[in-house]
């Protein structure tokens, strides 16, 4: 475990509630002056620590047995603790979880999961079922490369005028085998192309997943999500009510953004929330998980995923450079 103490500025005192008092470190990274006057402050406790700013408001803490957080982490590396070392400190902490505690985290998890409810909803009142007997829709799932068991349906003529005889795919969004929502993928060139009906705080895949996995792959697109049994949160960002439903699954969570310039958004929510990100080299013009599957095969396309993991913050931030730099030439 690291001696955090040891890396704190020399002038330092101590109070009798065993708070340590410092100059603070955290200010300047967070657009403040720098912090002369001790106001940073630090206090051990069993296995851990805590850590307040009283200038910037900045907060970190670590509990030995727990995955060390996004904040912890920042807060490790403006003391100067090298990075190998808060990667090894993370590596001892996740091995020193007891029994116990992982029982305890699985009841947890089932407690928090049984208060997250979304309403039932129907799907729209033209629904029908897509199958052989709707060739185009059929076509288009089967060159999309998704499992064609999922209950797709054909939309032809929404209720909104503007968008009458427009055809699309419906994927329904199920949450504990029940209808919460649905989006309507239009096959022509008009926008918009597409339309989600979805809950606050809703993640499309949560049936898909299965109870024996020890990971779970979180991309942005339905269609991403469907063809790798993943995660979809329909944008390129993850909310907080997002972030609690994916974090109750208990299990490692794998961002893998879409390849271009908004994708990089979802990067950073994944290093705040410190999760694992994965951002494989891909063929030219594959930018997201599907256009993988469809140049590669799901296996394929799941072995780079898996390859490219990484939890490492600055091998992230690095390839997410090489990403955006090659963006933008």
């Amino acid at each position: 475990m690291i001696d955090v103490i040891s890396f704190l500025p020399g002038k330092r005192k101590q109070t009798s509630g065993g708070w340590i008092s410092f100059n603070a470190p955290c200010c300047t990274h967070r657009g403040e002056s720098a912090d002369r006057r001790s106001r940073g402050g630090i206090k051990i406790v069993d296995k851990g620590w805590s850590y307040h700013c009283f200038n910037c408001g900045y907060t970190a803490s670590f509990i030995l047995g727990r995955g060390l957080g996004f904040r912890a982490r920042k807060f490790l590396e403006w003391l100067g603790v090298p990075a190998e070392q808060i990667e090894h400190l993370n590596l001892e902490s996740i091995r020193h979880r007891s029994m116990e505690g992982l029982l305890h985290d699985r009841q947890r998890v089932a407690d928090a999961l049984a208060d997250i409810k979304f309403d039932e909803t129907d799907l729209p009142d033209d629904f029908v079922i897509a199958d052989e007997n709707t060739p185009t829709i059929w076509a288009y799932l089967k060159q999309r490369c998704v499992p064609l068991d999922y209950p797709f349906g054909l939309q032809g003529t929404p209720s909104d005028a503007k968008w009458t005889e427009r055809l699309g795919v419906v994927v329904p969004f199920t949450h504990e085998s029940r209808v919460v929502g649905y989006a309507t993928r239009y096959l022509d060139d008009r926008t918009p192309k597409y339309i989600n009906h979805t809950p606050p705080g809703y993640v499309f895949g949560t049936d898909l997943q299965q109870d024996t996995w020890q990971s779970v792959i979180v991309v942005e697109g339905v269609f991403d999500a469907l063809c790798i049994s993943g995660l979809a949160v329909l944008h390129a960002d993850i909310n907080d009510a997002q972030a609690r439903l994916i974090r109750n699954l208990g299990r490692e969570v794998i961002v893998v953004p879409d390849q271009d310039e908004a994708g990089m958004r979802l990067v950073d929510r994944a290093l705040e929330l410190g999760w694992s990100v994965s951002m494989p080299e891909w063929p030219a013009g594959v930018k997201d998980v599907n256009d993988a599957v469809i140049c590669m095969g799901w296996l394929a396309t799941l072995l780079t995923i898996m390859q490219a993991r990484e939890t490492s913050r600055i091998k992230i931030e690095l390839r997410k450079k090489q990403l955006v730099k090659r963006l933008r030439t």
